[in-house]
């Protein structure tokens, strides 16, 4: 079976994260190989709607990757200003009623606390920031740290900014993980052949738990479905990135049923981009009309300008979501040399910056920018009897 030239490390997986991870281990010095079964972006990744959002997490583990991914995101936009397509656009939350606007006005007293800028609109200023907005509703909360990227844009510049020290290898599947004599990992095979490295990060997205499978590990990754709508390209009519009060709520949840809320945004090329819908239904890419009625219905109730509007076409993507709603960053303790940058369900987008910093100071000895023990790998117990991995492939799918 022929071989290549070791690198310092591989990367399985070329969605952001992966490219992030990539990135800023080349700046430390190392040669990174990044290998995915299919294209750059060709999963979640692709799927992704670019948000980098503080607005709607809880103070803790979670909200404290955001807040400094936030910056990561803005020293990104100074070196990549155009190829990113970063807008700084800010966040909007709404509430109809008053019960609402009272939880908004608690969970943002919560965030500020923990040091997000949350500025409380009353109902009769809502329309100074969002023109088109529906009349009657009580209030909100604007988040000027929540920002927009072009998702595949960005992972294909990370990568390039790496120059010679990272290697793509697209196309090629991982079946199987190189380990030495006492369980440390020497590289992974793949469908083309093996390569070589002393540690392999686990940025397989929805498929991180059959990359751990393959390892002899236990990470509980599963797929949850959400579909976006997107309208014909029109003016300016959505300035923000706007969301009913509920859509926290849905995000927190771990409920395997259908959960829709009101997201909308527009972007810089004209289309309105309409979210949100969650559920657990495994891989199944099927269309549901039901998601999508939903998702129509939700957006001309916040901005019934929308009604009359055409909707060009829609796609739906994987979330990789773990138990606890939290990602597996950092080094597996079970697998020598096998480090975990997965899971991060519907932030992995404005996560992937922080998590490529974590990342490369594991492998170079320096200190994370944060404590990492929440997002332990092992944090999970393993099932009495588990089952047989999946497929093999192992891509951001």
């Amino acid at each position: 079976m022929p071989t290549r030239k070791p690198s310092d490390l591989i990367v399985v997986g070329a969605g952001v994260v992966g490219a992030a991870c990539a990135h800023y281990a080349a700046r430390a010095g190392l040669t990174v190989t990044v290998v995915d079964r299919g294209s750059v972006s060709g999963g979640t990744t692709g799927a992704g709607e670019g948000n980098l959002l503080v607005s709607d997490k809880e103070p803790g583990p979670e909200l404290e990757l955001a807040l400094l991914a936030t910056s990561l995101w803005r020293e990104l936009a100074e070196e990549l200003p155009e190829r990113v397509e970063y807008e700084a656009k800010g966040g909007l939350v709404v509430a109809a009623g008053e019960a609402g606007m009272g939880a908004l006005r608690e969970f943002a007293a919560r965030q500020e606390k923990a040091g997000v800028t949350a500025q409380e609109i009353p109902g009769d200023r809502l329309h100074d920031l969002e023109p088109h907005l529906a009349h009657g509703l009580a209030g909100g909360y604007r988040y000027p740290q929540d920002a927009q990227v072009m998702p595949a844009h960005a992972a294909a510049h990370l990568l390039r900014t790496g120059g010679d020290r990272v290697r793509l290898r697209l196309g090629e599947e991982v079946v199987g993980l190189l380990t030495g004599a006492s369980g440390e990992i020497r590289g992974v095979r793949t469908t083309a052949g093996e390569l070589h490295a002393p540690y392999v990060v686990n940025a397989a997205g929805t498929w991180g738990g059959t990359l751990a499978g393959l390892a002899g590990v236990h990470l509980p990754v599963m797929p949850r479905r959400g579909f976006v709508l997107v309208t014909e390209p029109l003016p300016r009519v959505v300035r923000h990135k706007v969301y009913a009060a509920d859509y926290v709520a849905d995000v927190a949840s771990g409920s395997a049923a259908l959960q829709t809320s009101a997201v909308v945004e527009g972007t810089p090329a004209g289309p309105v981009l309409i979210g949100a819908s969650r559920e657990r239904v495994g891989f199944d890419r099927s269309l549901s009309t039901e998601v999508l009625r939903r998702l129509a219905a939700g957006a001309t109730a916040l901005f019934p300008v929308l009604a009359t509007v055409r909707a060009m076409r829609t796609y739906l993507g994987f979330r990789p979501y773990l138990p606890d709603h939290l990602p597996a960053i950092g080094p597996d303790p079970r697998v020598p040399g096998l480090l975990h940058a997965c899971g991060h369900e519907g932030a992995g987008i404005g996560l992937a910056p922080v998590t490529g910093r974590i990342i490369a100071a594991c492998l170079t000895g320096d200190r994370p920018p944060l404590d990492i023990d929440p997002f332990r790998p092992d944090r999970f117990a393993a099932p009495e009897s588990p089952a047989a991995p999946g497929s093999p492939a192992a891509s951001e799918r």
